[in-house]
């Protein structure tokens, strides 16, 4: 579009260009030779006194002389034979006899090739009744005098018009066409799954018009896509959960049909979540931020969930710690998020660590970040590396494990520009900290790598997340 709105304005200009130059300039060289004739009439036009005075030679040679086409030696005078007296002529002829006899008999001024130019041929009266012939040189030169310099600063007029047509073309175009790459851009961006694309509402009305639509579907599809979001989480955080408490209520049923039915009824449905929560995960966008001034405060989600989930571990013996939640700890990520990822840590402690294992939950806030601690005292993982890798893929090769947990709280993490690391805690088991950022840091930019490697413990019991 831009290279066609520059040749149209090239091809419009050009002929305009053309169309004037053209007749300018061949009235430029009409007018050199009107000139150059003019001035050839002006100088036959000072010899005509002298010739009807008289024809004596000495005088007529003295008044060309005088004159600048004389001086030049571009003037002649030729008169016939008066009675006695022969033809004279004075100064250098350069026109045929013919068109001298020719210019006498029509008694008219007439024009004559000559040799390098051209000659004014002026018939003049004498006294005696006889008509004589002032002759004016007119070289090639002074007929067109001045034309190849007009000729030029017209070519370069008409160069300079269409450079300055081209220019201003290209920026219109590029004023059209910036708004439409832009446009295009954000729609390929968000055809990849960038949900912040926006187009600026700026450029002609048309894409303006367009700019303001598609604004519109984007923040349509981030809220589409942010209730699916919160529909897994929902089913992980509303039926999971409780349904953890349902299959250790069950575990301790004692012996018997109807508590052996129960439990393979709690396990069937739970593996029936679990095919749901799969489903659900299969089709979730990427993480979308919950905008400017989006937060919660952490540690009272972490006094929360942990007075939920401590009531269960005095069930089974467990030993609870909880620190740094005594005053208010703001994070920039939602409630909702926040709770699903604690949810799935802590439930990941009572589904795969034995009864009576402790856990605690720790909280520290840096300058630019918060650090949240959940250590447990069971057997640790074996692979940290494998265990992210399989939330991230979505699949888990431990049994009861979707894959989901680690995943929901490494996403919720990088939605800040944190990131999460497994290591050994200082209760003997896993301790799996997750670093929330608190700066603005885009998450693709980088993240900060905290703390140093991953520290491993040998150990041949495994848990999953």
């Amino acid at each position: 579009m831009r290279w066609a709105l520059v040749k149209v304005c090239l091809a419009v200009t050009a002929m305009v260009v053309v169309a004037f130059a053209v007749p300018l300039g061949l009235v430029i060289k009409e007018m050199a030779a009107d000139r150059a004739w003019s001035n050839a009439e002006r100088q036959a036009a000072a010899i005509g006194p002298t010739l009807s005075i008289t024809t004596d030679r000495d005088q007529l040679t003295r008044a060309v002389a005088s004159t600048q086409a004389g001086a030049a030696g571009r003037m002649a005078v030729h008169i016939p034979a008066v009675g006695d007296d022969p033809a004279l002529e004075v100064g250098r002829r350069r026109a045929a006899q013919a068109d001298l006899d020719r210019t006498r008999e029509i008694a008219s001024p007439s024009i004559a090739n000559a040799p390098d130019g051209m000659a004014l041929l002026q018939p003049t009266a004498l006294g005696s009744g006889e008509i004589a012939i002032v002759e004016v040189f007119v070289p090639e030169g002074e007929l067109s005098n001045g034309v190849t310099t007009a000729w030029v600063v017209l070519a370069g007029v008409g160069i300079a018009l269409i450079i300055g047509s081209v220019a201003v073309a290209d920026r219109l175009g590029v004023r059209l066409i910036q708004p439409a790459k832009r446009l295009a851009g954000a729609a390929h961006d968000l055809g990849e799954g960038k949900l912040t694309a926006r187009v600026p509402e700026d450029g002609p009305t048309e894409l303006k018009q367009a700019a303001v639509a598609f604004n519109a579907m984007a923040d349509q599809v981030v809220r589409l896509l942010a209730n699916e979001r919160e529909l897994a989480a929902d089913l992980s955080h509303r039926l999971r959960t409780p349904l953890t408490v349902l299959r250790l209520n069950a575990a301790s049923l004692g012996e018997g049909p109807a508590a052996d039915q129960t439990r393979a009824a709690v396990e069937q449905l739970e593996s029936e979540v679990d095919t749901i929560i799969r489903t659900a995960r299969a089709a979730k966008p990427s993480t979308v931020t919950g905008g400017p001034g989006a937060g919660c405060d952490a540690a009272e989600v972490i006094r929360e969930r942990m007075a939920f989930w401590s009531a269960l571990a005095e069930d089974e013996g467990r030993e609870v710690r909880v620190a740094g939640v005594e005053r208010p700890v703001r994070v920039p990520v939602g409630r909702a998020d926040l709770t699903a990822a604690l949810d799935a840590l802590l439930g990941n402690v009572f589904r795969h660590t034995r009864e009576g294992t402790g856990f605690a939950v720790d909280v520290h806030r840096a300058e630019d970040a918060v650090i949240v601690l959940v250590s447990d005292a069971g057997p640790g993982i074996l692979d940290p590396e494998a265990a992210l890798a399989r939330g991230g893929s979505g699949t888990g090769d431990a049994v009861g494990s979707t894959g989901l947990g680690l995943d929901i709280v490494r996403q919720l993490a990088e939605s800040t520009g944190g990131d999460v690391r497994i290591g050994s805690s200082v209760l003997g088991g896993t301790e799996i900290r997750i670093w929330i950022q608190l700066d603005e840091r885009s998450p693709a930019s980088g993240r900060r790598r905290h703390g140093g490697p991953v520290r491993r413990r040998k150990r041949s019991a495994t848990t999953s997340a």
